[in-house]
């Protein structure tokens, strides 16, 4: 039976909010908002995710490696097939980038991540298509993967109703009000109450605490671009890993048969249904033919998602301090996919104010990494 009240009110349906919503489901009632027509729509279901253990800031990959078991060995009846496909990481640099690749083998040696210091050499054996003379050194993750982001964001919403959580799509929210001790949230499929909102908007989520009289933790969506091309008919590039610059200014990887690449920027931008510029996909041409030896004759699609980031890079979960009721679970940047099960576990026992699970516990991770208070200190 459709219900309009429940004791927690999710807004967002993308992997932050679908995850933290069927988590919570399995011991209260909760009802997840999605102003699409589709979950998913905009930073999920654009995202080339990958899991990469030394990706992001300490906190991050700390929550990525509490995910990890969770993508390895999902629960029963979550997906069809499994979520992660083994493809190694290779991290390049050019001379002047040594000491960045050094940092992140001491760093991942202080993690207890494995990882490969290669040789030019080693690297090129790797991608033959790396063009000599650009690689000085490289680092290898060999147990990286694919994430499937489809069959986790599907399966967190199997998860969800499964549980007996609703979710409402085309529910743009238009109005929130907080009265009589629990919120009421006006949208284009009609009013809905809760005692707990959850505040998982991505881009717009600084725009819904508006809404809510909240004060804003100053959530900055930037935009990511990428594109695919077809690589040399007599090159087979199916084996190869992910081709990361080390300081994160371009990557590629085989996708499906042809080459995907970015040239991983981050340009700020408002919340939108944002596109492709021209400038950003003629810099990832540029950039993936400096490096290598594919020549890009023909781009056969390009895409743009959001990606949205607080002033310190670490995602926001907990609850504000200025409104009762009012739970933030937004910002995850670039690292929302490969974080979400180890994210959605330290929400939900958050929300419902019990202890954090052992396994975020024991990766050092605290609750006050990741609460809106750190972002407002010195500022009430």
């Amino acid at each position: 039976m459709t219900r309009q009240h429940a004791d927690y009110l999710v807004i967002g349906g993308g992997i932050a909010g679908m995850s933290a919503a069927a988590e919570i489901a399995a011991a209260s009632s909760v009802i997840l908002l999605e102003r699409e027509s589709q979950p998913g729509y905009h930073s999920t279901g654009r995202s080339a995710a990958m899991f990469v253990a030394t990706y992001g800031p300490p906190p991050v990959r700390a929550l990525s490696a509490a995910a990890r078991p969770f993508l390895d060995a999902p629960p029963d009846r979550f997906a069809d097939h499994p979520l992660l496909t083994p493809r190694a990481v290779l991290a390049i640099g050019r001379e002047d980038q040594a000491a960045t690749l050094a940092q992140m083998v001491a760093d991942a040696a202080a993690e207890g991540t494995v990882v490969e210091a290669l040789t030019p050499e080693a690297a090129l054996r790797r991608v033959p298509a790396l063009r000599p003379g650009y690689v000085a050194g490289a680092v290898l993750e060999p147990d990286a993967s694919d994430i499937d982001v489809h069959a986790l964001h599907h399966g967190y919403q199997r998860m969800l109703r499964g549980r007996d959580g609703q979710l409402f799509t085309d529910a743009e929210v238009e109005r929130i009000e907080w009265t009589g001790g629990h919120w009421q949230v006006f949208t284009r499929r009609g009013r809905f109450e809760a005692g707990v909102l959850i505040d998982a908007a991505g881009a717009w989520a600084d725009g819904v605490a508006r809404l809510a009289g909240v004060e804003p933790v100053g959530l900055t969506p930037k935009r990511r671009t990428a594109i695919t091309f077809d690589p040399p008919e007599d090159m087979p590039t199916a084996g190869w890993p992910l081709v990361l610059d080390c300081d994160e200014q371009f990557y590629f990887k085989p996708e499906g048969g042809r080459i995907l690449a970015s040239p991983a920027d981050a340009t700020p931008v408002e919340p939108c249904d944002v596109q492709p510029e021209e400038l950003d996909v003629a810099v990832t041409v540029d950039r993936v033919q400096t490096a290598t030896t594919l020549p890009v004759a023909r781009i056969t699609h390009r895409w743009a998602g959001l990606r949205t980031f607080p002033p310190d890079g670490v995602p926001v979960a907990g609850w504000d301090d200025g409104r009762d009721a009012f739970f933030w679970l937004a910002g995850q940047g670039g690292y929302g996919i490969q974080t979400a099960p180890a994210l959605a576990r330290l929400a939900a026992a958050l929300a419902r104010q019990k202890p954090l699970p052992a396994e975020i516990v024991d990766r050092g991770v605290e609750a006050a990494d990741l609460s809106p208070r750190r972002l407002r200190k010195g500022t009430r």
